[in-house]
């Protein structure tokens, strides 16, 4: 097309090689810190003898390690409830009475990010 350049191949090479290394990057980060949850249920499930107090609260601890992990890779969960329902977003499993407005989510199973 006259008057269009078009773009150098050695710079989208190049732009290609950094977004595939902070993909990497991310991919690490994300993986260790999962590791480390992993890890804290793990060690939640090897100890003997538990109170139903210390086993709440050893949960409640690898709960927040979760969510740091979570907000610390800008992962957002999604909670759809009270919206309408779109089939392009959301997976129904069935239908039940509500007095909320017809097709509206009124529990939610699942969240996604």
């Amino acid at each position: 097309m006259p008057g269009c350049a078009p773009r150098p191949k050695a710079k989208t090479f190049a732009a290609a090689q950094e977004d595939i290394s902070k993909a990497h990057k991310f991919a690490v980060e994300v993986r260790g810190e999962l590791l480390a949850v992993k890890d804290s249920l793990e060690a939640a499930l090897a100890v003997p003898e538990q109170t139903v107090d210390s086993f709440k609260s050893g949960v409640e601890l690898t709960l927040k390690q979760l969510v740091s992990a979570f907000e610390k890779n800008a992962l957002v969960e999604v909670n759809p409830a009270g919206e309408k329902f779109d089939p392009h977003k959301h997976q129904a499993i069935g239908m039940v009475d509500s007095d909320q407005e017809a097709n509206t989510v009124v529990t939610v199973l699942q969240r996604v990010t």
